[in-house]
């Protein structure tokens, strides 16, 4: 089995694309409207943006977290949770041996919060 997408609540689906475009720095792969579905990849699992969905908490991958969250501060989305380490990783259970993980949560255009991911390496870089 694997993941194949994820269902997200949008009110405003003009608003939410233009958001999620920004922040994935991708274009729709699809919308049907009706009856009010809007599509991205990413990385290869299908976000769903819909009236009808529940509000879920979705974390995304980021190469620059501090610099990430600085530029969708500029562009006036409200950050709920500035970046912080939350866990390192000794070994490669969850991530990769050796390394943070930083989190940062901000605030979709639909209200929904979203975690932003970074995995950083410390020892045996």
């Amino acid at each position: 089995m694997r993941l194949i997408q994820v269902a997200q609540h949008a009110e405003d689906l003009q608003r939410a694309a233009a958001f999620y475009s920004a922040l994935l720095d991708a274009q729709p792969s699809a919308l049907f409207e009706p009856p009010g579905l809007l599509f991205f990849d990413v990385g290869g699992v299908r976000l769903l943006l819909e009236r009808g969905a529940p509000s879920a908490l979705i974390y995304l991958e980021v190469g620059d977290l501090h610099g990430t969250v600085a530029a969708l501060r500029n562009r006036g989305v409200r950050i709920i949770a500035e970046p912080h380490m939350i866990f390192t990783h000794d070994d490669d259970t969850l991530g990769p041996r050796d390394s943070e993980e930083w989190m940062a949560f901000i605030e979709d255009s639909e209200a929904n919060t979203v975690g932003l991911v970074s995995r950083v390496r410390t020892a045996g870089d």
